[in-house]
């Protein structure tokens, strides 16, 4: 089997696969669509206006799925996922209750909800298609262009004046001891009497007289 005949079949099975849906879906509509109807002729709703019920169930619950498939990686997306499961679960709970009620009129509690569900399906609704075209314009804007990234000048570093390498410090030699000189030891002469010079009478330079004897008076004893 060749590239093209596998081709063909996955095209045959595709289109298949979308007839088959339109087709349970058409169909499931239109049970759903009658049963809901007479749902709500059971909950005390004209019947001239039952018709609409259905419409507003399952209305909300397409707009739900397509909220789901359109926002996929949005994050309103979770509110459609939670609107699509209550739809749901409020369509499938209104089938088992019209077979329960087997042609008889709903008690006052179940009454009250079905004439809920219109308002509250109004809610989300709206709340819903502004979700819708808030995603749409948010996609649509166009994304602003980047800022030039501006690089900072570079400043050029002045060059620093080498500093000449400092000389070497030589380690300056320890200072020699100078000998000191030991005086030499003073030899002390020999003390030796001086010579004593003989003292001369000195002669005087007068004549030398002659002394007289001194006459003494007699009696004067």
């Amino acid at each position: 089997m060749g590239a093209a005949d596998r081709s063909a079949g996955m095209r045959l099975a595709r289109w298949s696969a979308v007839v088959i849906i339109i087709a349970v879906g058409a169909a499931a509509f239109r049970l759903s669509f009658a049963t809901l109807k007479d749902l709500a002729v059971l909950a005390h709703i004209p019947a001239s206006d039952a018709w609409l019920f259905p419409l507003i169930v399952d209305g909300t619950i397409l707009l739900a799925t397509f909220g789901v498939l359109v926002l996929a990686h949005a994050p309103e997306r979770r509110f459609f996922v939670t609107v699509l499961v209550v739809g749901s679960v409020v369509s499938v709970a209104g089938n088992s209750l019209h077979a329960v009620a087997a042609g008889r009129e709903l008690p006052w509690w179940a009454s009250a909800l079905v004439a809920a569900i219109a308002p509250i399906s109004l809610l989300a609704d709206t709340h819903g298609l502004a979700l819708l075209i808030r995603a749409a314009q948010r996609d649509s804007a166009p994304e602003p262009a980047p800022a030039p990234v501006v690089e900072p000048a570079v400043e050029q570093a002045t060059p620093k004046p080498e500093r000449e390498p400092e000389p070497a410090s030589v380690p300056e030699p320890e200072p020699v001891p100078v000998p000191v000189p030991v005086p030499e030891p003073v030899r002390v002469a020999e003390l030796r009497p001086a010579p004593v010079a003989s003292v001369r009478p000195v002669r005087s330079s007068r004549p030398q007289q002659t002394m007289l004897p001194i006459a003494v008076p007699v009696g004067g004893l």
